[in-house]
């Protein structure tokens, strides 16, 4: 692979390719003086706001959304876009460790979240470059036995049904010798995550809930019943405090924030491929692959693809996200040899030990919504429905997610171990891939 050159540094846009082709929007303003709320929100990506406009369509609209920077900064926009069920834990484990009836339980809020967000999207008339086209996972190995075996799971024990490609009508879509058979789930979904973003945050202000970015949250105390939310200029008194700050660390509650491994993953878009997208990809759905440590990837309506893969413990450069991703580009499609890349960037997402969201609250007014561990677009929804009907109305729903709760990651050392984990499994990738021949 070519190394970069000084070209490639001065063309490489600073921003990530979603912030630059964000929807303009009249910023909202920082948090000044004094007020008085019932609910404040800590947090502008999509659990936070999934949650302001939650309450707001419940009729709770003395709600204040506090950003310590823009809305959707995060993870919210930075991610590859995709919308489906499920969560970072899979489908099996969760059948193993809660049992048929609760796992369904669990798995359904995602199912329906799906079509939540595709709701939303029609009913605040969100521009966000949706394609409701679904997802292939492409397997990467020659044994099918993984790909029969979650199908028949999720058939069985979710009543989910994903359509067998056989890997002739794989390469027709997805134009890469790389992948033998596959899987089409059609209801899932891929969209522009940071406009999606932009467009709740429009949703719940136009419903009267407040948003002020640019107000990080310095200090929260208890007063009494209620809890002081301190920024830079400003101070609310409000009833109930939630905390959504993902794996941006708001650094206000220590047992939240000591609950999750902040992880980066890395994200780059080519430079449009015109005619040449059609040597790659036959498909509109969004594709990932069988593997540990999987690539993902789709066409952007201007003819770009976006691809993003890695875990890590950090937080590289573009030009290091560029070198490392367009290697993998390259494993895949090697047509695509000397493709530009315009944008590279990463993102923190946070992971939880058992690999679940930790939604929760306590009996003082305290909630908190975080660990989405890079399957956030569905469970960030759920997790906001479930936030706003206890807030709102005493439900007490997000009390399916108490066996998931705030257990350490004790930092800095389950850095090393998410480190060692995500190597050993990425070897046994290669040592399969490698025995397969």
């Amino acid at each position: 692979m070519p190394g970069i050159d000084a070209s490639f540094r001065s063309s490489m846009n600073p921003h990530s390719y979603y912030r630059a082709t964000a929807t303009p929007y009249a910023p909202h303003p920082p948090l000044q003086g004094g007020a008085r709320a019932r609910v404040a929100i800590i947090g502008g990506g999509f659990a936070g706001l999934n949650t302001a406009l939650g309450l707001a369509e419940r009729g709770v609209r003395d709600v204040v959304v506090l950003e310590r920077e823009q809305i959707g900064f995060g993870a919210s926009g930075r991610n590859g876009g995709f919308v489906f069920a499920g969560y970072s834990l899979g489908e099996q484990s969760l059948l193993d460790q809660l049992g048929e009836a609760r796992a369904q339980a669990l798995f359904k809020l995602t199912t329906e979240a799906v079509q939540r967000v595709r709701q939303r999207i029609t009913d605040y008339a969100i521009a966000c470059d949706v394609v409701d086209e679904g997802v292939i996972w492409a397997n990467w190995f020659r044994d099918p036995a993984v790909l029969r075996q979650r199908q028949q799971l999720l058939a069985e024990h979710y009543g989910v049904q994903w359509q067998w490609l056989p890997e002739t009508e794989l390469r027709a879509r997805v134009r890469s010798e790389r992948y033998h058979d596959g899987l089409y789930e059609r209801d899932a979904l891929h969209l522009h995550p940071l406009n999606y973003a932009i467009g709740l945050a429009a949703a719940a202000a136009g419903q009267g809930v407040r948003i002020h970015e640019n107000s990080g949250v310095r200090s929260l105390t208890r007063e009494g019943l209620q809890w002081r939310v301190r920024t830079a200029q400003g101070h609310l008194l409000v009833d109930q405090v939630v905390l959504a700050c993902g794996g941006y660390l708001a650094g206000l509650q220590r047992p939240i924030d000591r609950a999750i491994l902040p992880i980066a993953t890395y994200v780059m878009v080519t430079e449009p491929l015109g005619h040449r997208m059609d040597e790659c990809l036959h498909t509109r759905a969004a594709v990932y692959d069988s593997r540990f440590a999987f690539d993902y990837y789709r066409a952007l309506p201007d003819t770009r693809l976006l691809w993003g893969g890695r875990i890590s413990i950090l937080n590289r450069s573009p030009q290091a996200v560029q070198r490392l991703l367009t290697k993998d580009l390259l494993r895949v499609f090697p047509q695509l040899q000397g493709v530009k890349i315009d944008y590279a960037w990463s993102g923190l997402m946070s992971y939880a030990r058992h690999q679940m969201p930790q939604i929760g609250g306590s009996d003082n007014g305290l909630w908190w919504a975080q660990a989405f561990g890079g399957h956030g677009l569905a469970p960030t929804c759920a997790a906001g429905e479930l936030l706003a009907a206890a807030i709102a109305g005493g439900d007490d729903r997000w009390k399916q997610f108490g066996d998931y709760g705030l257990g350490s990651t004790h930092r800095p050392f389950g850095y090393l171990g998410a480190q060692a984990t995500y190597w050993w499994q990425q070897g046994r990738d290669w040592l399969k891939t490698r025995l397969e021949g």
